[in-house]
């Protein structure tokens, strides 16, 4: 049970602090850093459903992340062990399969993409962007984790190690938070990226790509231009 009576506690002062199993870890750990960057883009979903611009369900699936989210955090700061002595709280494959369902169910009606997406659009797909990339560093954070103690239970001289289903949901979050910025960004369209946008192509393959980038997105304006009709 979470009982928090005090916010600042100074047990933290000197570079250190406690991980989920009461063991003791530097704030510059990779483990630490993982659930630190688990954090941060949490809030940034925060900021994204605050805006009042996302489709209910979507709306909807994004507050049950951010509350998986802390599922999420306490999973990658609890060493894995063999026998522990209660069930921790880890992430399980039925939370996989529901964000990969959501992926489909999301992006069923989404267009075609002619090229990368920039990261601009509205401020809630803004946000969402922003937050798939700090979930990407996340990723990285937890298999540098996993690089140093392993994706196991815990070994003599070595602490347990990481949730390898932890590390999972956070790539397939990441495919969901690129997938909702582009449904947050359905009314403005897709920024598209053109290579060499201030220069000339110089072959004919280069030229007819900018062609088709320039053509998708002249029909994403002509749509959006049409949708008080």
């Amino acid at each position: 049970m979470v009982n928090l009576t005090r916010i600042y506690t100074r047990t933290g002062d000197k570079g250190q602090t406690r991980l989920v199993d009461n063991s003791v870890a530097d704030k510059t750990d990779p483990r630490v850093c993982a659930y630190g960057d688990v954090d941060e883009a949490n809030a940034i979903i925060g900021i994204a459903t605050a805006t009042g611009d996302l489709p209910p369900e979507l709306t909807e699936a994004l507050g049950t992340i951010s509350n998986e989210l802390f599922d999420l955090g306490s999973d990658l700061g609890n060493p894995v062990v063999a026998e522990p002595a209660w069930e921790p709280l880890r992430i399980e494959q039925p939370s996989i399969d529901r964000l990969e369902a959501w992926c489909d169910r999301f992006g069923a009606d989404l267009p075609d993409l002619t090229s990368f997406i920039l990261p601009g659009g509205t401020v809630a797909g803004s946000h969402l962007h922003l937050a798939r990339t700090v979930v990407r560093r996340a990723e990285r954070s937890a298999w540098a984790a996993a690089a140093e103690y392993g994706l196991g239970p815990q070994e003599e001289g070595r602490p347990g190690g990481i949730n390898p289903l932890a590390i999972t949901y956070l790539n397939r979050l990441s495919d969901l938070l690129f997938i909702a910025a582009r449904v947050a960004n359905v009314s403005a369209g897709d920024v598209l990226w053109i290579p060499g946008k201030d220069r000339e192509p110089t072959d004919a393959r280069a030229k007819r790509q900018r062609e088709r980038i320039t053509r998708s997105t002249t029909l994403a304006a002509g749509d959006d231009a049409g949708a008080g009709d």
